[in-house]
């Protein structure tokens, strides 16, 4: 990546606004206000609603146990001026201007909060009762489908696609999952660590089928290549996401590979007085030693605090402030809560703690001595010291570590 543009110690942004209301943008105003800044934030939102948290759009909301999500901000109290139903159109770095759908919006500092947006299942589009799972809306709309207790069939045996499956069968719906891969998480864990999972659908009652590659989807039935054909009184996709980017075409920001915004260590992006945060963007780990893109809820959370430091300190000289966090993610799938910390790439040992056929274990990942990841099914505890011990790059005994009677802070070298 070139050289960033944007030195510290010019002058103060009068002006920061915010593109994407989701939880990067969000907590990028309020942090901005809890770092002290006083100037003008303007917080633009491409949906109507009042901005929201969009785990328990899969959970509570779709089941109907909540009427929504929406953030607990004071928006008025911060002085944060909240546009909804304002989508962004494109970027002009030289006026310093967004185009959006109300009008050109000018900005001493910008922030890309916009997110991802899901993958769509090709040839689906249009089609009746085929569904996708990421907004309110999508989350009001399969509520009366669940209700009514409609066969379901999920493409994507994903982190979403089993969360989906999991609020469907508590709804008492028949449902199948079609993954095209060999097995669940293909795409996110090893064989070795999903293989335990691929019993956890069988068990809540789902029919998984894998190698199962989705020909075309009709109204009312699934149609695989190996000509099985499916009924489906709804098709729920959560096939992955991708960053919601394409509004971005001709700015001159550097984009990656999976379209996404390619960040530097301090969030800022290849065209001045310019960051991004959240899904959209991907970052340099020196923790990890290759850039980074997460698509999670905790680095939505976490971004924007280095963000706000960095647009607050511009002013005054101070040293940009370094975005290095340890991914952090969760998930409750089929009455267990798994949780995720680390990047396990570039791991060269890996060890389990606990039996992977019964209800509570822990896979760890080690470089060397040092622990650089672990994945914990309903061991909170493991997850929260291992998160810790991951964040301090402490040497680990692997022979203490195996042992899952033993805490693991009790098991360095």
């Amino acid at each position: 990546m070139s050289e960033q543009t944007q030195e510290p110690g010019s002058s103060a942004p009068r002006r920061v606004v915010v593109a994407g209301a989701g939880m990067a943008g969000v907590q990028t105003a309020v942090a901005l206000r809890e770092r002290g800044f006083t100037g003008d934030v303007i917080l633009l939102g491409a949906e109507p609603h009042q901005p929201y948290d969009r785990p328990p759009l899969s959970k509570a909301v779709l089941l109907g146990k909540s009427e929504g999500s929406a953030f607990d901000v004071d928006f008025e109290a911060l002085g944060v001026e909240l546009r909804l139903g304002c989508e962004v159109l494109g970027l002009r770095p030289a006026d310093h201007e967004l185009d959006t759908e109300d009008g050109p919006v000018p900005y001493d500092v910008l922030v890309v909060a916009t997110g991802a947006e899901p993958v769509r299942l090709p040839g689906a589009e249009g089609v009746p009762g085929v569904h996708l799972l990421r907004t309110l809306d999508d989350a009001e709309r399969l509520r009366p489908v669940l209700a009514r207790r409609h066969d379901i069939v999920v493409v994507g045996a994903g982190w979403i696609g089993a969360e989906f499956a999991t609020a469907a069968r508590e709804a008492g719906c028949a449902v199948t999952v079609v993954e095209a891969a060999e097995r669940p998480l293909a795409g996110a864990l090893p064989a070795e660590v999903a293989a335990p999972m691929t019993g956890w659908y069988a068990d809540a009652g789902v029919t998984l089928r894998t190698h199962a590659r989705v020909e075309r989807v009709e109204p009312g039935a699934v149609l695989l290549d190996d000509g099985s054909r499916l009924p489906a009184g709804a098709v729920v996709v959560g096939i992955g996401a991708r960053p919601a980017t394409a509004w971005l075409a001709g700015s001159g920001i550097g984009l990656g590979s999976h379209g996404e915004i390619v960040a530097d260590e301090h969030l800022r992006t290849s065209v001045p007085d310019v960051y991004a945060v959240g899904d959209c963007a991907s970052f340099p780990s020196g923790r990890y030693g290759e850039r980074l893109l997460v698509h999670h809820w905790d680095n939505a959370l976490q971004g924007p605090r280095t963000v706000a430091v960095n647009i607050v300190g511009r002013a005054t000289g101070e040293t940009p402030a370094v975005y290095d966090p340890v991914p952090y993610f969760w998930s409750e799938q089929f009455g267990r809560f798994v949780q995720y910390a680390g990047h396990h790439a570039a791991a060269d040992t890996i060890l389990w703690r606990g039996d992977p056929a019964g209800p509570a274990w822990t896979v760890c990942w080690l470089r060397g001595e040092r622990l650089v990841a672990l994945l914990a099914v309903g061991r909170p505890r493991d997850l929260a010291q291992g998160r810790r011990l991951i964040e301090s790059g402490t040497a680990m005994n692997p022979v203490l570590l195996a042992d899952p009677a033993r805490p693991m802070k009790a098991a360095k070298a």
